[in-house]
C-alpha cells in the first residue's frame, strides 16, 4: 500500500463518465473534501472529460495526452462508464481495460462489507457473517484479448480466446494478497480460487506459485477451493471467508455474486491498483452508469463514496478511510429506507450530505 506524502497534495484524476456517473462522483467528492478538512488532508483535483459523450462527439476513448496527463496523478475516481448510444464492449476495452493495462493495475480490490441495514439475499445472515475480500488478478487471462477467427462468419467458423497466466502475474498477484491478509489481521486465511482439476496449465501455474510464496508466510492459513465450490460456500457460508485471491477471469465473476450478497451494486465498491512506488490507481463503484436516473437526484451513491474511501486507504490515508466506512455504516444503518434508486428516502445529494454529517 501506498503512504501519505505529509505535506503533499494528493493528486486526484476524476472522472465522471457516462449516465448517473458524475452525479456519484460528485458525492464521493464532497465527502472526500469533508473528510480532508477534518483530517488536514489536501487534494489537487482535476476532473476529466472522458466516456461515451466525448466519444460520439469526437470518436475519441482515450487520447494519448490525455492518459499522458492521467499518469501524473496519484490516483483516478472514476464514476461509471456506458452509454446507450455506444456499442457495448467499446467504451469498455477503450477505456477500463486500457487504463486497467497501461497504468499496470495488475490487484482489483474488492471488499465484500454487509452494512448495517442493508438487505442480504442471505436469510438469517447479517454484518458479522458479510465481511471478506477478493484479490483478483486484473491483467492477465483471457482479458489480454489474444485469439482471432477462422472462416469467420461461414458454417464452419472457429473463435479463439487465449487464456494467458505468467509467473510474474501470478507471483506480484498472490504476493500483494498474502501480505493483504497479513495487514488485515482478521482470521489470516488466504484462499485460492481456481479450476487445477480441468485447467490444468494456467492455473497449475496459479497452484505452485501460491504454494511456493505460501512457504514465506507461515502465520497465513493457506486454503484453496475449485471456483464452483467457491460459489456455493459463497452463498453457504460467507463467513468462512477472510481473503481470496483468483485470476481475472473467475474473479470477475465471484465478484458480481459477492456484491448481490452484501447488497447490490448500489454499495459495492472496488479498486484497480498499481502498487508500485509512483503507481497510479483507480477507485470506482461497481454498478454501471444507470442512464435512466440521469439528472434525477435518485441513484445510490454510497458505492462511489466508498470508492473515495477506498482510494483514501490504499494512499496511504487509514485513518481518513476508516472515518468515511463508519460514517457510511452510520447512514445506512440508521438514515436510509433502501438502498434502491428512488426509495432511500433521501435524493443522492442528500445521502452525500448525510456521511459528510456522520464523519464528525
Amino acid at each position: 500500500m501506498a503512504e501519505a506524502k505529509k505535506g503533499k497534495a494528493l493528486k486526484i484524476a476524476v472522472i465522471g463518465g457516462d449516465g448517473t456517473g458524475p452525479e456519484v462522483t460528485a458525492e464521493a467528492v464532497k465527502v472526500l473534501k469533508a473528510v480532508g478538512r477534518l483530517e488536514g488532508i489536501s487534494y489537487e483535483m482535476k476532473d476529466f472529460d472522458l466516456g461515451g459523450e466525448r466519444y460520439l462527439k469526437t470518436g475519441e476513448i482515450l487520447p494519448d495526452p490525455v492518459f499522458n496527463e492521467l499518469k501524473t496523478f496519484d490516483a483516478i475516481l472514476l464514476g461509471a462508464v456506458g452509454h446507450p448510444d455506444v456499442a457495448p464492449g467499446i467504451l469498455e476495452k477503450g477505456l477500463l481495460l486500457e487504463l486497467r493495462f497501461r497504468l499496470d493495475q495488475y490487484i482489483n480490490l474488492r471488499p465484500v462489507k454487509l452494512y448495517p441495514g442493508v438487505e442480504t439475499p442471505l436469510a438469517g445472515k447479517g454484518p458479522d457473517d458479510i465481511d471478506f475480500v477478493v484479490v483478483r488478478e486484473n491483467t492477465e487471462d483471457m482479458y489480454v484479448g489474444m485469439g482471432g477467427f477462422l472462416r469467420k462468419g461461414t458454417a464452419d467458423e472457429v473463435a479463439m480466446q487465449t487464456a494467458i497466466y505468467t509467473r510474474k502475474g501470478c507471483e506480484r498477484c498472490i504476493r500483494w494478497a498474502f501480505e493483504y491478509t497479513k495487514k488485515r489481521n482478521r482470521r489470516k486465511r488466504l484462499t485460492l480460487v481456481a479450476k487445477t482439476n480441468v485447467l490444468t496449465y494456467g492455473h497449475d501455474l496459479w497452484w505452485r506459485t501460491f504454494q511456493e510464496v505460501g512457504k514465506e508466510y507461515p502465520d497465513i492459513e493457506k486454503d484453496y477451493n475449485h471456483v464452483d465450490a467457491c460459489c456455493m460456500w459463497m452463498v453457504k457460508n460467507p463467513e468462512y471467508y477472510d481473503v481470496i485471491v483468483t485470476t481475472n477471469m473467475f474473479g470477475d465473476i465471484i465478484t458480481d455474486l459477492a456484491a448481490i450478497l452484501q447488497g447490490g451494486m448500489g454499495v459495492a465498491a472496488g479498486g484497480n491498483i498499481n502498487p508500485a512506488p509512483g503507481g497510479v490507481s483507480m477507485f470506482e463503484p461497481m454498478g454501471g452508469s444507470a442512464p435512466k436516473y440521469t439528472g434525477k437526484n435518485m441513484i445510490n451513491p454510497i458505492a462511489a463514496i466508498g470508492a473515495a474511501a477506498l482510494l483514501l486507504e490504499q494512499s496511504g490515508y487509514e485513518a481518513a478511510a476508516a472515518r468515511v466506512f463508519k460514517a457510511i455504516q452510520v447512514v445506512t444503518g440508521t438514515k436510509m429506507k433502501s438502498q434502491a434508486a428512488g426509495k432511500m428516502g433521501y435524493g443522492t445529494t442528500e445521502i452525500g450530505d448525510l456521511v459528510c454529517e456522520a464523519l464528525g
